[in-house]
């Protein structure tokens, strides 16, 4: 009893902490380079240019000899997912790889939508852009920047794209049609790594939020899970007047202050304004925090001290980067996939999409970069970094979607979030949520830019 008075207590003092932080602030708009060496003194190019995915011969017979000459350890006895990727299942996987999985034709695949690179800050920024193959003379296609997190890609959003660009003939109402940009964070994928320490969720915020402004948006939605949901919320924190809405799929909030809420919100309710659906999103409690805070975090903390370690074995051996990256699209699809033999891989995600996302980070070198933003991000003393506390003031829709890491009540998200127009509860689906769930997705950012619209 006295343990909940003071942590009511604490809480209270977070929450007038928070509060004293409520006037409307943006982050600095500043300045970077990230290329290597010092900084020319000419303009940088602005251009943008076509690009195309492409392989070889030698890129494919080098991925073979090394899957041919994999180590495995032999899983324990009905350790299913337990230990992490079962070994038994991932023999499956390697001989599809090997023998069935074509390369050649996920590369056509990647390449039905139009990619382009432009420099900015110093690096090679790679993204798509898709426009609408038709249009009713009434509407005006609305841009929509997509962010992916790690270990994902810009591939996620590949079967979401047609339903936003295209919804008529997709059998969806054709009330917001949508023309959409995915780039790929630096450092992942076909986005050139910063060769300089530093860049953050708001660096790449502001490079994503110059890229918009090069390609002519001076207003524009986001949409984000993931890392992209960080840096989709940095950009409304940086250029406010010209995000028009943010729809988010996940949202950050400090760990700690979290916890709290956690802890308290389901013995003080109304207080905390949880309803019947948190409370069941949210139990049992000891289960989501241990599984979360500890069991799902491990990669985590080595990500945010030592990525180059790790990332020195994962860059050299193609079965153990797809066995650490092909994990999380297990257990963080859904945790009770942990109880299967096969994870549940193929319950949601064909074994094209999944080899086609690990080949994005073979075939460019890019797991040790992508795992540096975790360090660049969470590796020194980010509770003092002001964007985490700050609040956002731009329009803002929220998919609460059921197997999420960690479910966020809609209170706390209107917290952080006050200009929050639209919570929604999702049927089904987890993290990868435009990747597993494309049509549920797409009706709610349709949903949230027909409020936004109406104001």
């Amino acid at each position: 009893m006295w343990l909940e008075i003071l942590l009511a207590l604490v809480l209270g003092f977070v929450i007038y902490w928070f509060v004293s932080q409520d006037k409307e602030e943006t982050l600095p708009l500043e300045d970077g380079w990230w290329g290597s060496g010092a900084r020319p003194t000419s303009e940088e190019d602005e251009s943008i240019c076509p690009f195309k995915v492409e392989t070889s011969e030698e890129e494919i017979n080098d991925l073979h000899r090394r899957i041919e000459k994999v180590r495995l350890t032999p899983s324990l006895e009905d350790s299913r997912f337990h230990y992490g990727f079962n070994s038994n299942y991932l023999k499956k996987i390697i001989s599809y790889w090997r023998n069935e999985f074509d390369w050649r034709k996920q590369v056509e695949v990647l390449n039905r939508y139009p990619h382009f690179k432009t420099k900015i800050e110093g690096l090679d920024i790679h993204f798509i852009h898709v426009k609408p193959p038709q249009l009713p003379s009434s509407h005006t296609p609305k841009p929509l920047l997509m962010v992916h997190g790690w270990p994902g890609a810009f591939y996620e959003f590949y079967n979401i794209i047609p339903l936003l660009t295209d919804p008529k003939n997709h059998g969806l109402s054709d009330e917001h049609v949508f023309e959409v940009i995915c780039p790929s964070i630096p450092g992942y994928g076909f986005s050139e790594a910063s060769s300089k320490k530093g860049l953050n969720s708001v660096a790449t915020a502001r490079i994503f939020y110059k890229l918009m402004l090069r390609l002519g948006f001076q207003e524009f939605y986001v949409q984000g899970g993931d890392w992209g949901s960080l840096i989709c919320t940095n950009m409304a924190q940086l250029a406010p007047r010209h995000v028009k809405g943010l729809h988010l799929n996940m949202a950050f909030i400090l760990r700690n202050f979290y916890s709290l809420t956690l802890y308290l919100g389901p013995r003080f309710r109304k207080l905390f304004g949880y309803t019947e659906r948190d409370m069941e999103l949210i139990h049992p409690l000891k289960e989501k925090v241990f599984y979360t805070l500890f069991r799902e975090s491990g990669y985590l903390h080595i990500q945010s001290t030592k990525p180059d370690t790790v990332g020195c074995a994962l860059n050299d051996s193609p079965v153990g980067l797809a066995a650490y990256l092909l994990e999380k699209f297990s257990t963080w699809t859904n945790s009770e996939f942990r109880d299967l033999e096969d994870g549940g891989l193929e319950r949601k995600f064909s074994l094209d999409d999944l080899l086609t996302i690990v080949m994005i980070y073979w075939t460019t070198g890019t797991i040790t970069s992508s795992q540096r933003f975790y360090k660049e991000n969470l590796g020194g003393n980010f509770l003092t970094d002001k964007h985490y506390r700050m609040k956002v003031h731009v329009p803002t829709g929220f998919a609460a979607f059921p197997c999420e890491l960690m479910h966020v009540p809609e209170k706390l998200v209107k917290f952080q979030y006050p200009k929050l127009l639209s919570y929604s509860y999702m049927a089904r689906g987890g993290h990868f949520a435009a990747f597993e769930e494309p049509e549920l997705v797409a009706q709610d950012i349709c949903k949230f830019v027909g409020l936004v619209e109406r104001q």
